[in-house]
């Protein structure tokens, strides 16, 4: 692999075998299956956020890959705040996992965060070869996601707590096909080890 050059022209700052994935967590919820998504997203997120504070001590980079809805003159600072206090069903999404100074964005316009996306190029700066996908919906965006990953040699896991869906039985099918077909490893989030998710290829 090329040796990383010493400025931040293009470049991540930050050395992270493992990365978090955050897939359109920052939504707000306003289409038809939003209230039942709602219901089985909120625990969902309590323990991506328990996830993301052990990833960040672990040194484990988090990068928020989300949707731009459509909104092509939007970015992610706006997303947030439409999020945060325009009064829209998605906010204690928002709430629970809003972005930190340290992490990183990548907006998608598709379903999968790599379509046309600059996520690639930032995992390669990265250094990354683990992704812990988490999300919003597990049988569409995450999975899509977790596919693409696969196909490019990352090692995927997909927390089977750290995800969800409106219809909880699409949840436990999409689950199936990420540990079935990817190889994912789909343990509940309290069982991974990160540091070991870091370190080994």
């Amino acid at each position: 692999m090329p040796v990383k050059s010493p400025d931040l022209h293009g470049n991540a700052p930050d050395d992270s075998p493992a990365v978090l994935l955050l897939i359109d967590w920052i939504n707000d919820l306003e289409f038809d299956v939003g209230p039942a998504l709602l219901t089985h997203a909120l625990p969902a997120a309590d323990r991506t956020a328990a996830l993301k504070q052990r990833a960040a001590a672990a040194g484990i980079s988090a990068i928020y890959v989300n949707d731009n809805f459509g909104r092509w003159r939007s970015d992610f600072a706006h997303q947030v705040r439409h999020c945060l206090d325009d009064g829209v069903r998605g906010r204690p999404l928002a709430e629970r996992l809003k972005p930190g100074e340290h992490d990183y964005f990548v907006l998608k316009p598709k379903h999968s965060g790599f379509y046309c996306t600059t996520l690639e190029l930032l995992l390669e700066h990265l250094g990354a070869h683990t992704l812990v996908v988490t999300g919003l919906t597990t049988d569409n965006c995450v999975l899509r996601t977790a596919t693409d990953a696969h196909m490019r040699d990352f090692r995927v896991v997909v927390p089977s707590d750290c995800a969800a869906a409106a219809d909880p039985a699409d949840h436990r099918r999409a689950l199936e096909q990420a540990a079935h077909v990817l190889g994912a490893d789909t343990r509940p989030s309290p069982a991974l080890d990160l540091a070991e998710l870091r370190t080994r290829r």
